[in-house]
């Protein structure tokens, strides 16, 4: 764990690309020159002076130290960029940076929490479990009275920060986030004669279209569409509706997903799941070997497919719609989001709240989108310099994509959740290898998930 301190801020120049996948394990980044900084470095987060409350400098400008958490911090130009920013609109404000690797990030906070020690005051935190810990105990500041006071509108983040609340409170706000889109091949469609899928496509469209771009045999053969084996690629659009959620007392309702799937890989429009295990066969190398027409995965494969491209490993034309969507949800996606919050110890709780606030707001959104990350607040200014990205597919309907209405979770804020995800998981895969029918699988899911959430 590294402590530092920073106080010269020059931004970075140019662009970088970087964002990571919420559910895969692929990333592609193009870094920026590193931003001029004077460092210090201590032994241990304990050795940094002690900060004092925020205060008032002549002007109004907030003065005082500030202390954050971050993993990987040289890596992440969308973590530092968010930092230097704010120390440049409040000269007043220095902050020290309590950098560690992603691998001991939760485990490093959580000593830091469990001794009740003052840094950090701000916690970027790494995944909706830990967030969920924090908060059972008590580790983390309920943010209700900071959103009450100034009334502060989250209507900004559509839907994700009520998506982030737990027990009717809130315990942070949405940074950045990721969420599912379709990659086409334009080619594969233009050689077919087939129009583009829309930004407003339900599924049963999305279904047909998948066996209209079927094609071919053996090992020439291009399937309609892709889906990766993550039990994720059916239950996600299981709950897109907004309306059920993956920690359920009943799993009749991901019935009509299963039967969509397994239509899909019985009818050969896609690859099967067992072929796909079997062979240990990445979703990346799928569509970029142009084996298949159409695929749902997270935008953070945009930066993948964009750097793949730069390398000259791919040189086929493609393209991204919005996810499709169930009757009368036009708009709706699911993802994952990256929050940020306070510390119950922190002894600058207002500077905290002020650093939050910013990070998270359509003001910073800009920001963060010139480094290829996708923020929470997704503003005009940020779709345009996202898809102004050298690599980005051209066409106001590729920006179009980034566009929705409503943000759901693919997994809820339940504090079972990774136990929970065993069954999902182990049953998805009974199913799509013909193991259990869909029903048995149900069953199984409402007994299982049933005895771990006590019901």
């Amino acid at each position: 764990m590294k402590l530092r301190k920073i106080t010269a801020l020059t931004l970075a120049a140019g662009m970088a690309v970087s964002m990571t996948a919420c559910g895969g394990n692929e990333a592609a980044t193009t870094t920026a020159a590193p931003a001029a900084k004077e460092e210090t470095t201590t032994a241990a987060a304990g050795d940094a002076a002690e900060t004092e409350a925020p205060a008032a400098e002549a002007g109004g400008e907030l003065s005082g130290e500030l202390t954050v958490s971050v993993w990987d911090y040289d890596a992440n130009p969308s973590m530092s960029s968010m930092v230097d920013s704010y120390m440049e609109k409040n000269p007043g404000v220095t902050i020290n940076v309590i950098d560690t690797s992603a691998d001991e990030y939760n485990n490093s906070l959580g000593i830091s929490l469990s001794a009740a020690q003052p840094d950090p005051d701000v916690i970027f935190v790494k995944d909706m479990g830990s967030m969920l810990q924090m908060a059972d105990k008590n580790q983390i500041l309920c943010l209700d009275d900071f959103i009450n006071k100034e009334g502060f509108d989250l209507g900004v983040y559509k839907g994700v920060a009520e998506e982030l609340q737990y027990d009717g409170k809130t315990y942070g706000l949405p940074w950045r986030s990721d969420w599912y889109i379709l990659y086409y091949n334009k080619d594969l469609f233009d050689a077919a004669g087939v129009e583009y899928p829309s930004n407003d496509m339900t599924w049963d469209e999305y279904y047909d279209l998948a066996a209209k771009m079927t094609s071919g045999e053996g090992s020439s053969k291009v399937y309609g569409t892709h889906h990766h084996t993550w039990e994720a690629l059916t239950s996600a659009f299981a709950v897109q509706d907004g309306e059920h959620t993956v920690v359920a007392k009943d799993y009749s309702f991901y019935k009509p997903w299963y039967e969509k799937t397994l239509w899909l890989q019985d009818n050969g429009y896609m690859q099967s799941y067992a072929n796909l295990k079997t062979a240990n066969i990445h979703y990346s190398s799928v569509f970029k070997n142009q084996q298949c027409a159409m695929m749902p995965i997270g935008t953070y494969f945009i930066a993948t497919m964009i750097q793949s491209q730069k390398d000259g490993e791919t040189d086929f034309n493609w393209g991204i719609a919005t996810i499709p969507h169930p009757e009368g949800k036009s708009g709706y996606t699911v993802g994952a989001t990256t929050p940020l919050a306070i510390s119950a110890y922190t002894d600058v709780p207002d500077l905290a709240w002020d650093f939050i606030k910013y990070a998270t707001s359509a003001e910073a959104a800009g920001l963060l989108a010139s480094y290829g990350s996708f923020p929470a607040v997704m503003t005009d200014e940020a779709l345009n310099t996202i898809s102004s990205i050298e690599g980005f597919p051209e066409g106001d309907s590729n920006k179009e994509a980034l566009n929705y209405v409503n943000f759901v979770f693919d997994r809820p804020l339940d504090p079972d959740i990774e136990a929970v995800r065993v069954p999902l998981n182990e049953v998805h895969e009974m199913i799509m290898i013909g193991e259990y029918t869909i029903d048995e699988g149900i069953e199984e899911l409402n007994t299982r998930v049933g005895e771990i959430k006590g019901w």
